[in-house]
C-alpha cells in the first residue's frame, strides 16, 4: 500500500463530511490571491495549503527537489521529476497533515502563512498543456451515437473494438474551471437546406470525460508499452469537452472534429494523482475480440469513480441531469497511451488525454445532452421550470467526481463553466 493512501489516517485539519479532499487524496493544483502570484498547492478539507511556503521553511529537505519547485505558475517541472520523488512529496505532505504530527500543527506562524480558505483563492490552470488528444473509449456512448446516426446493427464502426479511437485536438483552448466562454459560431446545414449558413451554434452540448496527464517523455520513435504506461501518468482531472453538435455534423466528414470542438474545453483545477486513485481500481470489461498483443495488459486499470453533471440556468437552482461512472470505459489509460505511442509518437510532460464521453448502460448515466435528450426528442426538465434539449446561453454546467471505499473518499471538486452569448 502507498503510505499516503492508508485508510486509517486522520488529519488535524478539519475535513467536513463528504469532502473531496481527505488526507488520503493530496491532489496538486495552482492557486493565486490578490497579493500572491500563481504557485503550487494541495487541498485538505476546505483549505488550500501553499506548498511554496512549506518548501521555503525546509519541509521537503532531503527529497531531491530542485530550488523553488513549487514557486512556479504550472506543475510541469514538478510532474517531470522521478515518480519516486513526487510520491515521496505526497507522502511527506500526508505526514505533515497527520493528526499525531505536531511539526506543522503546532507551528502557528507557519500555519498562518501556509493555509488559505478555498473560497478565498483563485484556482489557475494547473499545467501547461503542450498537446491534447481526445479518445472515444466508452462503448455505450459510441453505441448510442451510432444508433442515432446509423442503425443499431452498425452502431460501432469496424475498427472500434480493435483500437482506442482518438484524434488530436486543440490544446490552447483548454481552460480551468470557472472560465466563462462565448457560444461558438460557424457553418451549419439543415437537412432540408440546399446551402450551408453561418450562425451561432444552436446545439451546444457538454461531454462528461476524464483526462490523464503525462509526466515523462519517451522520445520520438519510442513506444510506451502497457507495462510501462503507469510510470508516464501523473494523474487525472475531470474534463468537459464541449461540442457544437450542429457544426460538427456538417464539418466532420472527411477529417473529423474541427471548429465544433476547438472553442473551449474545461478542466477541474486539482490533479488527483495516479497513486491516490490506486485503491479505487476495478476490473474492466472482457474485450472481445481479443486485442492485439501490444494492447494486452495485466491488473485492474479501470476506476470506480462516481461522476455527476448538473445544469444551472441563470438565477435558478441546479438540476442534476446525469450520474455516471468512470468504470464504464472499454479502453483504459494504459491501452490509450500504448496505442498513441506504438508508432513512435513522442509524449511531452503536461500532455492531456481525454477519455471521450463517459456513458453508462442506463439513460440516467448518459454523458451528453445528445444522448440524454436523444437528439432533442426527449427534453430534460429543469427543477426551476423549463426544459433543456441542449445548453442555452447563460446556463452553467457543473461536473463533479469522487470515489469512495472503506470509509475513504477522494474527489476532484468541480469543473464548472457558464455559457455567454455568441460574440
Amino acid at each position: 500500500m502507498i503510505k499516503a493512501n492508508d485508510p486509517k489516517l486522520k488529519s488535524w485539519v478539519e475535513v467536513p463530511a463528504n469532502s473531496d479532499f481527505s488526507i488520503q487524496n493530496i491532489p496538486f493544483g495552482i492557486f493565486k490571491t490578490d497579493s500572491l502570484g500563481p504557485r503550487a498547492a494541495t487541498a485538505i478539507g476546505d483549505k488550500v495549503l501553499d506548498l511554496s511556503v512549506l518548501e521555503v521553511h525546509g519541509c521537503f529537505e532531503g527529497l531531491s527537489l530542485p530550488p523553488e519547485t513549487f514557486n512556479k505558475p504550472v506543475l510541469n517541472d514538478f510532474m517531470g521529476l522521478d515518480k519516486e520523488v513526487t510520491r515521496a512529496v505526497r507522502n511527506r505532505i500526508s505526514d505533515l497533515l497527520e493528526a499525531d504530527n505536531a511539526e506543522l500543527r503546532d507551528n502557528s506562524e507557519l500555519v498562518k502563512q501556509a493555509f488559505f480558505e478555498q473560497s478565498e483563492v483563485e484556482m489557475c490552470m494547473p499545467v501547461h498543456v503542450p498537446n491534447y488528444t481526445d479518445f472515444y473509449s466508452s462503448e455505450q456512448h459510441a453505441y448510442n451515437v451510432g444508433c442515432m446516426f446509423r442503425d443499431p446493427e452498425n452502431a460501432l464502426m469496424p475498427n472500434w473494438k480493435h483500437l482506442p479511437v482518438g484524434y488530436h485536438g486543440r490544446a490552447s483552448s483548454i481552460v480551468v474551471s470557472g472560465t466563462p466562454f462565448h457560444r461558438p459560431k460557424g457553418q451549419t446545414k439543415a437537412d432540408d437546406a440546399a446551402m450551408p449558413s453561418f450562425n451561432p451554434c444552436r446545439l451546444l452540448d457538454f461531454e462528461l470525460e476524464m483526462a490523464f496527464i503525462t509526466c515523462k517523455e519517451n522520445g520520438l520513435g519510442n513506444s510506451i508499452s502497457t507495462k510501462e504506461a503507469e510510470d508516464y501518468i501523473f494523474g487525472f482531472v475531470i474534463f468537459n469537452d464541449w461540442s457544437a453538435r450542429d457544426m460538427q455534423k456538417w464539418e466532420y466528414v472527411p477529417l473529423g472534429p474541427f471548429l465544433a470542438k476547438n472553442f473551449a474545453s474545461h478542466v477541474s483545477p486539482w490533479i488527483v494523482t495516479m497513486d491516490a486513485m490506486e485503491p479505487f481500481r476495478v476490473s474492466g470489461p472482457k474485450q472481445d475480440p481479443k486485442v492485439l498483443p501490444y494492447l494486452e495488459y495485466e491488473g485492474d486499470y479501470h476506476f470506480d469513480l462516481n461522476l455527476q453533471v448538473a445544469i444551472q440556468p441563470e438565477a435558478q437552482e441546479e438540476t442534476v441531469v446525469a450520474n455516471s461512472n468512470f468504470r464504464y470505459m472499454y479502453w483504459n489509460c494504459l491501452q490509450q497511451l500504448a496505442h498513441h505511442t506504438v508508432n513512435g509518437c513522442n509524449m511531452q510532460i503536461g500532455d492531456m488525454y481525454a477519455s471521450g464521453t463517459i456513458s453508462g448502460p442506463t439513460p440516467a448515466e448518459y454523458g451528453s445532452m445528445l444522448e440524454l435528450s436523444w437528439r432533442g426528442s426527449k427534453p430534460v426538465s429543469m427543477n426551476g421550470g423549463g426544459e433543456r434539449k441542449f445548453i442555452q446561453d447563460h446556463d452553467t454546467v457543473i461536473m463533479r467526481g469522487h470515489a469512495e471505499r472503506n470509509g475513504v473518499r477522494i474527489g476532484f471538486g468541480e469543473v464548472k463553466a457558464k455559457v455567454l452569448p455568441a460574440k
